[in-house]
C-alpha cells in the first residue's frame, strides 16, 4: 500500500515539471503540487473504501479521482496569477505566489496620498484592472488588510489602516465584485515588512495587500 502511494505522487509530479526558462532549473507548478496531494490522499480513501481484495484497485482509482480535485485547485490559482501578472506589469504592484494563495501588494504611495484613505485618481485604471481578473476568476474570496508604519499614534494609525481597505473593499464592490467575497481588515502598524527606523523601510510598511484564496 505504502508503495502505491508513493509511486502515484512521484508519477504525477514527475509529470508536472517543467523547466525554468530563466534559470534552466527544473521545478515543480503548483498544479502538480496541489495534484500530487489529492493524489496520495485519494489513494488513501479509495483503498480504505475497498474490499481488501480491491485495495490497490481502489488506491489508484482514489489517486486518479484525488489528483484531479487538488491539480484543478493549483491549475485555476495559476491562470489567475498569470492574468493577473499581466495586467498588472508597471503598474507598482507586486504579486505574490504562496501554495494556493495569491497576494497583491499595493504601496501606499501609489494608491493614497499621505494621512487620507480616498484612493488617488491615477490610481483607478489598476483597480479596475484587478476587478476584470478578479470577476473573471470568481471562485477566490479576497482579504483587503490596510497597514501603516509607526510614525503617529496607534489609534490613528489602527483607524488609518481600517479605513484603507475598506476603501479598496468599496471599490471593487462598485466594479461589480460580489460583496460577499470580501474582507477589509486594518492591522495598523503590527505587522511591518521592513524597519521603520528609515524612510524607506516606513514606506514599504504603508500598504494595502489582497489575499486571493480559493473558496473551500
Amino acid at each position: 500500500m505504502k508503495y502505491w502511494l508513493a509511486l502515484c505522487a512521484v508519477f504525477t509530479l514527475v509529470a508536472c515539471t517543467t523547466t525554468d526558462p530563466y534559470s534552466g532549473e527544473e521545478k515543480t507548478s503548483n498544479t502538480a503540487k496541489g495534484a500530487g496531494i489529492g493524489a496520495v490522499a485519494g489513494a488513501v480513501i479509495g483503498a480504505a473504501s475497498a474490499s481488501k481484495s480491491d485495495r490497490k484497485k481502489g488506491a489508484i482509482t482514489g489517486a486518479l479521482a484525488g489528483g484531479a480535485i487538488g491539480g484543478g485547485v493549483g491549475a485555476y490559482m495559476d491562470r489567475q496569477e498569470a492574468k493577473l501578472r499581466d495586467e498588472l506589469q508597471g503598474s507598482g504592484v507586486q504579486v505574490r505566489r504562496e501554495g494556493d494563495r495569491l497576494y497583491l501588494i499595493m504601496p501606499g504611495n501609489i494608491t493614497f496620498a499621505t494621512g487620507r484613505y480616498e484612493i488617488k485618481s491615477q490610481f483607478y485604471n489598476v483597480l479596475d484592472s484587478v476587478s476584470k481578473v478578479l470577476k473573471e476568476f470568481d471562485q477566490t474570496a479576497i482579504k483587503v488588510s490596510g497597514h501603516t508604519d509607526s510614525t503617529g499614534s496607534d489609534q490613528l494609525n489602527q483607524t488609518l489602516s481600517e479605513q484603507r481597505a475598506e476603501s479598496v473593499r468599496q471599490y471593487l464592490i462598485r466594479q461589480d465584485v460580489a460583496s460577499g467575497r470580501i474582507q477589509a481588515i486594518g492591522y495598523g502598524p503590527r505587522y511591518p515588512v521592513a524597519s521603520n527606523s528609515t524612510a524607506e523601510g516606513r514606506e514599504q510598511n504603508r500598504r494595502v495587500e489582497l489575499e486571493l484564496l480559493p473558496m473551500e
